[in-house]
């Protein structure tokens, strides 16, 4: 069976937090799309950073709104492996990004967990993509922390 277009994309994501737990980050990882190819990679940088806004949501935005030239991400899709907090839904709304697909549920705090419009009315959210494999690296990583 051939690999749909999430499924490709959000593998990249999931490189990206293996990236990050090798540094003993918390693995999320995030990659942004435009025409079909990758702008922008990221995960998270919390620990190495010391900076607890340095998800990797706003790490892909960042080097996104960079590599476009501008602040809005209204061509381009998000694919990360955990659900976006608050935080980190409310700054994708303000990017205006067109597409959000993320793997695992936050079930904690997830950013479908607040009430109110986070991200950007035109946004289109896809959920569990590789749902088990963006779950998975999670498990492992806090079983070793704990």
């Amino acid at each position: 069976m051939a690999e749909n277009k999430n499924e490709k994309f959000m593998k990249a994501a999931l490189a990206e937090a293996h990236k990050a737990s090798d540094k003993q980050e918390v693995p999320v990882g995030a990659v942004v799309v435009c025409n079909d190819i990758i702008i922008a990679r990221a995960h998270n940088l919390t620990e190495t950073l010391k900076d607890t806004t340095a998800h990797a949501e706003m790490q892909a935005i960042t080097a996104a709104t960079s590599w476009l030239g501008g602040k809005y991400l209204t061509d381009c899709t998000i694919y990360v492996t955990l659900e976006p907090c608050a935080m980190c839904a409310g700054a994708l709304g303000w990017s205006q990004v067109s597409g959000l697909v993320y793997g695992a549920a936050d079930e904690q705090k997830g950013f479908t967990k607040i009430t109110g419009q986070l991200l950007h009315p035109k946004t289109q959210v896809v959920s569990g993509v590789l749902e088990k494999n963006c779950r998975d690296i999670l498990v492992r990583f806090f079983k070793t922390k704990r």
